[in-house]
């Protein structure tokens, strides 16, 4: 090799190696610095993006915020409040002389779809066009439709005609296999429709009921019964090169996708179609930041002047990078990859002192929005066993009750959960109407000595069983055999044990368990409930009697009947919200305490950690996708970014050195010869 060849390849290494020690590891192209991007991982892949199909809260956090609803929640407000999205108004009940009962909708006049290229096939040379009450109808039938296999189709059954229209499309389908071939909205169309889905007009629609069922209107404010256009339906088909329905989502609502990784990520933008920016003087609620909220909202900011009634969203795009593992996802939120995070477990002490952020974390800007989910954790009694069901009677009773009287939930949440997680006193959480904070369960008081005292009246004196002269033996049936799951679980049985009782963690896998459960061969177990709507008939619905597993395969795996409940129940449901519905609830919570088909331990407790640079952060609790009323400072956020990953340039300044010591006498030499 020539000297003056090694000398460019010095010069080239050198300058290579400069140019790596300038190098950070910032993931994002520099052109997004200054862009108002949020950035949230999702820990698993979306499966679908289709609406009436999609029902995971990753996938909803997409879905939630392409597709526009008929109706939203007010953003601020607890307990919950609906307020008017596409709809102009939250619709009334009324009710016909025969029970059924209609709701109208009356959409805004002028919305419109994202642009698409679905468009083109109705031939009128548009990238978009005018959402209608069609457009709904149209995604009730794809919910009504076998093929479809929605999730949710129970739900809608209550809806006049909804299985005769499953039925006769099915059977068109099965009678002439050029049927199916046609497209779906055709299909629908030769099928009848649904009976009690009226298209009123272009911008109304009445929904008729079979039967009261007031919280029919939460539906509206999910995806599953957003407009959809026919024309995405039909033309993205998966055929020539085109994507699935599924995976290219057409909708109204504030962001629309832009690119679709599975494996790697979800990229979203502005939709500049979206009702709330191209009619700002509709001052749309449900596409305008709120003017008023609870006392605190004020305090911590959330109704800075500078936002409150103005368009939304305030973002231009949305980035979902596929994150599967939980530490380097904390790790990039630290680097200020990532705009928010949970907590890990291993580092809730660094991050969390007595419940609040840590003086470290509160320096670097930090934010720490906590909140409680709408759910409910409990212990459950099979109330169909002899031994601790509504069999035994008062025997079975006083045993229920002395054994909710040693399960500690504070103590249970200190030790695994980082002390979150607000003990439940009956099956409602906060925000649920309904919910008392000063009521005190007092079978959920830690009391030893009365539950001792109990169990005697039972007839179990220090646990014993009389007809065995052995501790009363019990089995604890779970679907989590992991190490971490009997840990936690054993925190219980180490209670029981206490009282003189011989309780066995049976532990399978969830699948066997959940045979376990329909053929009703359990005792005890636990379980939670998720709200999909925050109204207390979604919680108070699972100890129904008709809803029974053992009677109807339903969602009450406690199977508590109790005639008075029931009668309640039924009555309560169709309430509104005031006094008398309050009456109701207090009468059935009383019921529930006296015969302690549960033990009732915990709701949820999140704590969830903000950088600085993120405004109007308030946590829905329920699955509701927010980021329509979030902003970002990006300037800040560069400059932090900046501040936390300076690059570690010794090494590559070494290497220059290292290689300038080994070429530096051939350089002088070439030098000389060139003289």
């Amino acid at each position: 090799m020539a000297r003056g060849d090694s000398v460019a390849r010095f010069a080239a290494a050198a300058l290579c190696l400069l140019g790596l020690a300038a190098c950070t590891n910032d993931p994002y192209p520099d052109a997004d610095d200054g862009v108002k991007i949020l950035y949230q991982p999702l820990a698993e892949p979306p499966r679908t993006l289709d609406p009436a199909v999609s029902y995971t809260a990753a996938e909803h956090q997409i879905t939630g915020i392409v597709y526009a609803t008929l109706l939203d929640y007010h953003y601020l407000a607890r307990p919950y409040r609906l307020i008017p999205g596409l709809a102009r108004e939250v619709p009334q009940a009324r009710t016909f002389p025969d029970g059924r009962v209609a709701y109208r909708f009356r959409l805004r006049e002028g919305a419109l779809f994202q642009d698409d290229p679905a468009f083109a096939i109705a031939g009128t040379g548009s990238a978009t066009r005018e959402v209608v009450a069609g457009d709904v109808a149209f995604q009730l039938m794809r919910i009504a439709d076998p093929a479809v296999a929605s999730p949710v189709v129970a739900t809608f059954a209550k809806i006049d005609g909804w299985r005769d229209f499953s039925e006769r499309l099915t059977a068109l389908r099965e009678a002439d296999a050029a049927f199916a071939t046609q497209p779906v909205h055709e299909q629908y169309a030769a099928a009848g429709g649904i009976a009690g889905v009226k298209v009123a007009g272009r911008y109304e629609l009445e929904i008729v009921l079979a039967e009261p069922y007031p919280q029919l209107l939460y539906w509206f404010t999910m995806p599953f019964t957003a407009p959809v256009p026919w024309e995405a339906v039909e033309h993205w088909d998966g055929q020539e090169g085109r994507d699935f329905f599924k995976d290219h989502p057409v909708g109204a609502g504030p962001f629309r996708v832009t690119a679709f990784e599975r494996q790697r990520r979800v990229a979203l933008e502005r939709n500049p179609n979206f009702y709330g920016l191209r009619h700002p003087e509709w001052r749309a609620p449900g596409a305008s930041y709120p003017s008023e909220g609870e006392p605190e909202d004020t305090t911590l900011g959330r109704l800075d002047p500078a936002y409150v009634g103005q368009a939304l969203p305030f973002l231009e795009r949305v980035e979902f990078p596929i994150e599967k593992e939980d530490i380097p996802t904390f790790n990039k939120f630290l680097q200020g990859y990532y705009d928010a995070s949970g907590i890990l477990q291993e580092s809730f002490d660094k991050m969390v002192h007595e419940g609040a952020l840590s003086e470290e974390m509160a320096k670097s800007g930090m934010q720490l929005e906590k909140s409680v989910d709408p759910d409910v954790y409990y212990i459950g009694f099979n109330m169909d066993d002899p031994v601790v069901g509504t069999p035994a009677g008062d025997k079975g009773r006083k045993l229920r009750q002395a054994m909710s009287l040693v399960v500690d939930s504070r103590e249970f949440a200190r030790v695994f959960n980082n002390g979150r997680g607000v003990p439940a006193q009956s099956p409602l959480p906060p925000g649920i109407f309904g919910y008392e904070a000063d009521y005190e369960n007092p079978y959920r008081r830690v009391d030893p000595a009365r539950a001792k005292r109990l169990l005697e009246e039972a007839g179990y004196a220090n646990g014993i069983d009389p007809a065995t002269g052995k501790p009363l033996r019990l089995s604890f049936d779970l679907g989590d055999t992991s190490t971490r799951g009997r840990v936690r679980f054993q925190f219980f049985v180490n209670a029981w044990n206490r009282l003189g009782l011989d309780v066995e963690i049976a532990a399978t896998t969830y699948n066997q368990f959940q045979e376990k459960v329909k053929k009703n061969a359990y005792q005890l177990f636990m379980w939670g409930w998720i709200a999909d709507y925050p109204d207390p008939e979604n919680f108070l619905f699972l100890l129904s009697g008709p809803l029974a597993n053992s009677k109807s395969h339903g969602p009450n795996t406690a199977n508590f009947s109790d005639p008075r409940y029931d009668t309640l129940f039924a009555r309560m449901k169709v309430a509104e919200n005031g006094e008398a519905r309050l009456g109701m609830i207090r009468e059935m919570r009383a019921i529930l305490e006296r015969e302690r088909p549960w033990i009732e331990l915990f709701h949820r407790e999140n704590y969830t950690l903000f950088h600085g640079w993120v405004h109007n952060v308030k946590p829905a609790g329920l699955s509701l996708p927010t980021a329509r009323y979030i902003d970002i400072d990006p300037e800040l956020r560069s400059r932090r970014r900046a501040e936390w990953n300076q690059p570690v340039r010794w090494p590559a300044y070494a290497l220059v050195a290292v290689a300038l010591a080994i070429l530096a006498p051939g350089v002088v030499t070439f030098l000389r010869e060139r003289q």
